[in-house]
């Protein structure tokens, strides 16, 4: 009678395990299904890594003469007249802003001082534009010490096989430097370039004032999408 006893225990026990670990086990599964309903699904612009060609010198720097390039935000960078015959760049006199997306087939580099810090030299991309030769700075240099700005400020591979994963409507959007509501915060800044955030805005509930180059617009966003797009004041 004992060894039944003791067989029994021993039973109920094996039987209770097997019970509890199925219940953890439901339990465990219910948890993954719901946070897979939960979280979002990430976002593809996340895995778009952007060709860097990490520039250190002026002899490096000629690797952007090598392929086109492409304006990563628009509004936000100055060029100047450029006089090929003196090489020199008139950096006191602004020609205009780099557009959004603008294509450049830079065509030489070369330097110029920066006129507010004559110990300042400005490492310049020489392209032609609307028939006339200009320069954007890209870099600067100090005794000998060179900063560069262009992997930040150019794309070196055409950003709509970058993004090919964004819609048809969106890039005609963009093509057009036009805003559509159910469009994400970088697309909009391909489509108009640099904007302003609001006071009191948020990450998730914003809105942005784009200068869109003397045609200033208003946009809010909810969850990262627009969801209003209206003639700005700026």
């Amino acid at each position: 009678m004992k060894q039944k006893i003791q067989i029994f225990l021993i039973v109920s026990m094996l039987a209770a395990g097997i019970r509890l670990g199925w219940i953890l086990y439901e339990r465990h599964q219910d948890a993954a299904q719901s946070a897979k309903k939960e979280a979002p699904p990430l976002n593809p612009d996340y895995y778009v890594t952007p060709k860097k060609l990490y520039l250190y010198d002026l002899e490096s720097a000629k690797q952007l003469t090598k392929q086109p390039a492409w304006v990563k935000v628009g509004y936000a960078y100055s060029y100047y007249p450029y006089d090929t015959a003196a090489h020199r760049a008139n950096l006191a006199k602004e020609a205009g802003k780099l557009l959004p997306i603008q294509k450049l087939e830079i065509k030489d580099i070369a330097t110029g001082i920066s006129p507010n810090d004559p110990a300042e030299r400005q490492v310049l991309a020489i392209f032609l534009f609307e028939g006339k030769t200009n320069a954007a700075p890209v870099g600067t240099e100090r005794n000998g010490d060179y900063k560069f700005y262009a992997d930040d400020m150019l794309f070196y591979q055409d950003p709509h096989e970058l993004y090919k994963h964004w819609s048809t409507d969106a890039w005609q959007a963009i093509d057009q430097h036009q805003v559509k509501p159910g469009m994400s915060e970088l697309q909009t800044v391909f489509a108009i370039g640099i904007g302003l955030m609001h006071p009191g805005s948020d990450s998730s509930d914003k809105t942005l004032d784009y200068p869109n180059g003397g045609k200033p617009l208003s946009v809010s966003y909810r969850e990262g999408k627009v969801v209003q797009v209206v003639p700005g004041t700026g």
